[in-house]
This record gives C-alpha cells, structure tokens and sequence, in this order.
C-alpha cells in the first residue's frame, strides 16, 4: 500500500477536524472574501452542530433506504416476487424522477418544516442505486455455487442469508455509497425548509453575498463526501478480498 495515499487522507481529515472544531482559526484563510466588514466565518450556529445534524440526516435517510431496498430486491429476485420487478422498479425510480426540491415542495404541508420533509427527500433519491446494485449483485451469483449450496442441504433461507447476501455484498455496498455520496450534497437543499445542516452556511452565504461563507459550507460537505467515498470504498474492497474477489 503506497504511503502517501493514506497521508493525504489524514490530512485532509485532520484539517477537516480542525476547521469545523475551531473554525476560527482560518479566518485569515476567508478574510480576504469578505466585502464591508463582513464576518469572515459563519457565527450564526456551530459549524460543529450543523455538520453532525447534516450527517444524522444522510446517514438516516440511507440506513432507510438499505432496508427497504434491499429487502425488495431480495423480494423480486424470489421466484414469488419476479413479477412484481417492472412495479418495484417504478417506485424506487420516484426519487430519481422527481427532484428533492419537488418532493420538499410536496412534503412540508404533510409533515411541516424542519428535517422530516428533507428525509424524505433524501428516503426517496437514496433508493435507486441500492435497489440496483442488490438486483445485480443477487442476479450475478453463480447458478453453479446455488446448486453446490442445495446440494448440501441448504433451504432457500439459508442459501440467501449463507451464500447469496454476503456473495452480492460488495455490489451492494457500492450501491450504499453511491447513495450516501449523492445525499451528501442533496442535504444541503434541506436549509430551504429549516432543516439544519451545512446548507444553512451556503444559503447564509448566498442571501448575504458572502463569499467566504458559501466556500466553507461547499468545502465541508466536499471534504465530507471524498472522505465518507473513500472510506466506504476501502470497506468494500476489504469485503471483496474476504471473498476472495
């Protein structure tokens, strides 16, 4: 494994660390972005506390969306549910059909104002690549290792929690990142509707003409996002050499 790689990545975390911990010492950084004495660093909330409810967000809405996901694509690759393929599909492509900002507009006078519209939005656009990577990763599994599982007894069960779930796990853990890397920066729209999180720091900066402010709350969530990638991407290629990939 080449060590500059993995220097890099503590970086970058350290860094991210720092700056959301103790933002104020980069202020010298955003100084000169500010126009008429303008703060050079978001003060209306902790950059700390909006980074946290940022990532509670993405990371609930996702761990919904696995569950529901991945227990429909297990659900149509079943010889009971094969039929039902052409309608599952159409409900997860719901999220990718209609913008978060469209389904924000359709949720806040169901449930209100706050982080409930924005986790639905997020539920919703989190579904598709889940959904198809667990259909690819099920469907990929050898005919010849399902039969081998039979032939030694296995029930269906069985052979779906033994042999098939942890053969397409690496599929689906890219589907996993795919949508926690997408929700990253789709949150940020959730500041629209009094959601906290790193939006809020963008849209302070944009309602202001703050450029200082936009860039922090840009840099954040895309330190956020290549960190969260890079980690997940490490888990998985883990998973697959376990399998012996």
């Amino acid at each position: 494994m080449k060590l500059w790689p993995v220097i890099a990545r503590i970086a970058a975390l350290m860094l991210l660390v720092t700056f959301i911990v103790a933002p104020q010492l980069f202020a010298f950084v955003f100084e000169p972005l500010t126009e008429h004495g303008a703060p050079a660093i978001y003060n209306q909330s902790s950059l700390l506390s909006l980074t946290l409810s940022h990532l509670r967000t993405v990371f609930g809405a996702v761990v919904a969306s696995t569950i529901i996901a991945v227990l429909l694509g297990v659900f149509v690759t079943r010889p009971s549910g094969i039929e039902f393929l052409p309608l599952s599909r159409s409900l997860v492509n719901i999220g990718q059909t209609f913008p978060p900002v469209a389904v924000l507009a359709v949720a806040v006078p169901l449930v209100g104002f706050g982080e409930a519209p924005t986790f639905i939005a997020l539920f919703l656009y989190g579904l598709l690549p889940i959904f198809e990577n667990t259909l690819s990763g099920l469907t990929q599994v050898s005919p010849l290792t399902l039969e081998a599982a039979k032939g030694m007894g296995m029930n269906p069960r069985r052979r779906l929690f033994e042999v098939e779930l942890p053969l397409a796990l690496p599929v689906i853990l890219a589907g996993i990142r795919l949508s926690v890397v997408i929700n990253l920066g789709t949150a940020t729209i959730g500041s629209t509707v009094a959601a906290k999180g790193l939006g809020e720091v963008i849209i302070a900066g944009l309602q202001s003409n703050n450029v200082a402010f936009i860039l922090q709350g840009g840099l954040v969530v895309a330190l956020l996002a290549a960190l969260i990638h890079d980690a997940l991407m490490t888990l998985e290629r883990a998973v697959a050499r376990r399998l012996g990939r």
